[in-house]
């Protein structure tokens, strides 16, 4: 079997608590999770095409964009990390159509086991794809709201008391306790009481999310593999979690080459 075509991210998906993907190339599209615990190679043809305007870049920015649409288009501001950092009240967002369907949707503040308990945001429509691509073990979503804006506003107040990071080496290789989203949901809304009203944030019921992950074998020791300084990529891929394929030789974090030419033979 053999793909090639510039792909994106992993899609993903939740079957019975066991997280899916499918990698795509160009029209196609692979379920990569069946081919876990099978030899497979990956191979770049040294071809980066802008997944926005579709022109050819020596180097991808933002994760597949060429230099001038990462510094023109919305989804690339500084705003997209740090949302309490909106600018489009101002008249200065990149691009307020852009924003307006992106920005001004429903939007989940969550809290998630990822290499501990960490807080997090994303649009209503991206979940549990948001808690997949995080490699998260458990995911509670805590409140919603109505901008994207808002939802930044309290991950940042929320940051005082818990983490929003991941250690993505602990991640990738399982070393991560079991914890309880529920009380600490409880801790964490008794400390911003006067904001959820202030923003009429509404509570969610505390229906956890439990995720399990295709892998057969975590790795010991992370190793990151790069198509910048190996274009070709080759052992058995021992699972997958979060966005990254755990191949026998090291961890490939497949989001970061997005608008990359690959192949891959299996």
């Amino acid at each position: 079997m053999q793909l090639s075509g510039y792909t994106d991210k992993m899609h993903t998906s939740l079957e019975s608590g066991v997280a899916q993907y499918k990698l795509s190339f160009d029209d196609a599209e692979l379920d990569i999770s069946a081919l876990v615990g099978k030899p497979i190679e990956l191979t770049f043809s040294q071809q980066i095409q802008c997944s926005a305007c579709g022109s050819m870049t020596k180097k991808s920015y933002s994760q597949g964009y060429c230099w001038p649409c990462a510094n023109s288009l919305a989804r690339c501001d500084l705003c997209i990390m740090r949302p309490e950092t909106c600018h489009y009240y101002q008249g200065t967002c990149r691009e307020p159509e852009w924003g307006e369907s992106y920005c001004f949707s429903p939007h989940i503040v969550y809290i998630a086991n990822t290499s501990g308990i960490k807080v997090g945001i994303t649009r209503k429509t991206n979940t549990p794809s948001r808690w997949i691509d995080q490699g998260a073990l458990s995911a509670l979503p805590i409140l919603e709201v109505n901008t994207r804006l808002d939802s930044g506003r309290i991950e940042k107040t929320l940051k005082s008391f818990v983490s929003d990071k991941t250690n993505w080496r602990k991640m990738l290789m399982n070393e991560v306790k079991p914890a309880e989203l529920i009380p600490n949901k409880a801790i964490l809304l008794g400390e911003i009481p006067s904001l959820i009203n202030e923003l009429s944030a509404k509570p969610l019921s505390d229906d956890v999310i439990n995720i399990d992950y295709p892998v057969i074998k975590y790795p010991t020791k992370v190793v990151s593999l790069s198509f910048d300084k190996t274009p070709v990529i080759s052992g058995i891929l021992n699972g997958i979690k979060g966005q990254y394929l755990l191949l026998d030789c090291g961890v490939l974090n497949i989001r970061k080459f997005s608008s990359y030419h690959l192949t891959i033979s299996a």
